[in-house]
């Protein structure tokens, strides 16, 4: 892997109103410690990884061993399934991001 950081380039990529949907779950995260709103933030069914959802758009991150969160990358989602695709990407970016510490 680069020594690029996938979810900062997809963030720094939205248009301002998309980033700053995902900002403003991520920070309610950030300062209530939970989203009661399972459409915005949700457990991927089958994983260990997790998913910020604001219209289309969609970040995907997991909670590391000190229960940090840490956002792998993002996508523009129309449908509801999630591509296997992604979820291997979030692996790699995972096993990558470990491998650094």
């Amino acid at each position: 892997m680069q020594d690029s950081c996938p979810a900062e380039e997809f963030l720094a990529g939205l248009a301002k109103e998309e980033w700053a949907g995902v900002v403003r779950i991520i920070k309610r995260l950030a300062d209530v410690g939970k989203i009661h709103n399972t459409e915005q933030f949700k457990k991927i069914r089958g994983t260990d990884f997790w998913e910020f959802k604001a219209f289309q758009i969609r970040v995907f991150s997991y909670f590391d061993s000190q229960r940090q969160l840490v956002i792998t990358h993002g996508c523009k989602k129309k449908q509801q399934k999630l591509d296997r695709a992604e979820i291997d990407r979030m692996q790699r970016i995972r096993a990558w991001c470990e491998r650094e510490d």
